[in-house]
């Protein structure tokens, strides 16, 4: 038999509504410790009902709900806690296309890029986020539509929907690309959409003329960051347009200076050997590349600057591809100018000139060893009965072509190595070693991840708008989810390294100290909240492992109940004790 408790529950539950919350109250949380909603509403003039900046935090949202399609924002607020996520109660029906439209149009009128630019200057200032090194990097998003406007004289207004060069291997269809500046784990301060044909040179070229008043609005003059690039930034434009401004990139193997620079590291053979650099521990069956440096210095257009050549255990699959072909043409190349010579010589002088013509076929790869072997034949006519056949000799020429092994693991060292270019110091301010050089350019790998980020099918499918400014508005969407998926996973990161006795509930059971926001958003799957006469109580709380990521995240349980609620900034210990 149910007691009256239970059945007064059973009326103040049927009475309210039910919430499954998952991990969007923690995003809502840093949306709010952002100020999304107050930034673009000041950034972005409007007279409607419904502001911009609540059209972009529920869009952001909806970006990190995982659901798909990502236009249909109506229906996804209709089944979240409205108030709870955006701070206000707003009725579900509102967030229609029409109303949702008419914000991405007022959006793109006042500048994606500025609201970008601003959350970005807000975020590295609220989280103490290291902008010192700024990592720069594009990539191409590919749609479905004709985009038939885009190819006019006059083409609409945002980004050129056409074909370009495809980092997706699409090159079928139309595109547009995303340019971003991360720092501090991947962290995105600065992004916009760009022309679908647009270079990464005339990109580079581009951001680099702005990356000084960029870097400034963070406190950062010339000289107190490093830009880090990959090799698209490297031509004369480029350098000249970094000015004062430090910078790591990669030498394009297509510069001359490039193969001498290799060839005389692997020459000299004095190598500094700094082992493995990988954050995260491999399975035995992706074992981590092993690393080996030696700095020297390079002219490029009349400058001179720092370079170092990296060794890779794991020497790029490309070239090794092209060494193996390249082998074995100059093995068919051989064979084929060894089989137009003679092998039989009336002459020994003859025999020892076409030895030496033999031998001369010799290539870098391989090599030709001729022998002469003198051999008794009997001479034409009828031998006389009574005595043996006479005979005379002949020189028989053959060959033994070998691989020459010190050659090919010369080319394959040449084929396992590339070269950062770099005007970094190595004694000073911002001084670098060789090693931290390396570690530091490839950091950009935070950038690559947050790409697949933007590309995630469970982030964003295929695009349905029609207008090339509202795709620049989704553009500016995504990244800011990325800004705030970015912030979750640091925060929890600085919190394990700020205590280094803890870790946190991993993938199989195991305990972790990498934990990734992709790994909270699904253990805080669960959590369901009712709402009942104006108040919030918990059907089913978080649980013990939940809420270590909770607490990881600078929040507590009140994240699914306070619409106001923000999370508390955790600072790494190291700035800490310096403030």
């Amino acid at each position: 038999m149910m007691t009256s408790e239970m059945n007064k529950a059973i009326e103040m539950l049927s009475a309210g509504e039910v919430f499954t919350h998952g991990h969007l109250p923690v995003a809502a949380a840093y949306c709010r410790r952002l100020g999304v909603v107050d930034i673009v509403n000041r950034l972005v003039p409007s007279q409607m009902h419904l502001k911009p900046g609540l059209v972009v935090q529920a869009m952001v949202l909806d970006t990190l709900s995982g659901r798909t399609p990502l236009y249909r924002v109506e229906d996804f607020m209709a089944e979240q806690d409205v108030e709870l996520l955006l701070g206000m109660p707003v009725a579900a029906t509102r967030f229609n296309d029409t109303n949702i439209a008419r914000s991405m149009d007022a959006i793109f009128e006042a500048g994606p890029s500025k609201i970008i630019t601003e959350l970005g200057i807000v975020a590295s200032k609220t989280f103490s986020l290291d902008a010192t090194i700024p990592s720069y990097d594009t990539t191409s998003t590919s749609v479905w539509g004709d985009y038939r406007g885009c190819e006019s004289e006059q083409p609409p207004p945002g980004p050129v929907i056409t074909h370009g060069h495809s980092k997706d291997s699409l090159p079928q269809l139309k595109q547009f690309m995303t340019e971003l500046l991360c720092v501090d784990r991947g962290v995105p301060i600065f992004g916009a959409t760009l022309d679908g044909n647009s270079s990464d040179k005339t990109s580079n070229n581009r951001i680099l003329s702005r990356i000084s008043s960029i870097m400034a609005r963070h406190g950062l003059g010339q000289g107190a960051f490093i830009y880090v690039a990959d090799s698209a930034m490297v031509t004369e434009k480029n350098l000249d347009a970094l000015g004062n401004n430090l910078f790591i990139s990669r030498l394009p193997a297509t510069y001359n200076e490039c193969q001498r620079a290799v060839v005389r590291a692997v020459a000299s053979d004095s190598w500094e050997d700094i082992g493995k650099l990988a954050e995260i521990p491999t399975g035995p069956n992706r074992p981590c590349a092993s690393y080996k440096i030696s700095g020297t210095t390079i002219t490029l257009y009349g400058k001179n600057y720092r370079a170092v050549v990296v060794h890779s255990s794991s020497h790029d699959k490309r070239r090794i591809k092209k060494l193996n072909k390249a082998i074995v043409d100059s093995e068919k190349t051989i064979n084929a100018e060894l089989a137009k010579l003679t092998t039989v010589y009336f002459c020994e002088a003859d025999a020892k000139a076409a030895a030496i013509q033999a031998e001369s076929l010799s290539k870098k790869l391989h090599t030709v060893t001729a022998t002469i072997t003198p051999i008794e034949v009997r001479k034409r006519g009828r031998p006389p009965t009574d005595c043996p056949a006479p005979t005379t000799t002949r020189y028989l020429l053959s060959w033994n072509l070998t691989l020459n092994p010190v050659a090919v693991d010369r080319e394959k060292s040449i084929a396992g190595c590339f070269v950062l270019l770099t005007n970094v110091p190595i004694d000073g301010g911002l001084k670098m070693s060789g090693k931290k050089l390396l570690q530091t350019y490839k950091g950009q790998y935070g950038v690559e991840s947050d790409f697949a980020f933007l590309k995630d099918p469970l982030v964003v499918n295929d695009l349905f708008l029609k207008k090339p400014s509202r795709i620049d508005v989704l553009g500016m969407v995504l990244i800011i989810a990325l800004m705030v998926w970015r912030l979750m996973e640091r925060s929890m990161r600085v919190y394990l390294e700020n205590d280094v006795k803890i870790d946190m509930p991993g993938w199989r059971r195991r305990r972790t100290r990498n934990p990734t926001s992709f790994m909270m958003a699904t253990m805080l799957i669960g959590i369901k909240v009712a709402y009942v006469n104006g108040q919030r109580i918990f059907i089913r709380k978080p649980t013990p492992k939940q809420m270590e990521f909770i607490t990881a995240l600078g929040l507590d349980e009140s994240v699914f109940l306070e619409p106001r609620c923000r999370c508390r900034v955790i600072i790494p210990r190291k700035l800490a004790k310096k403030g």
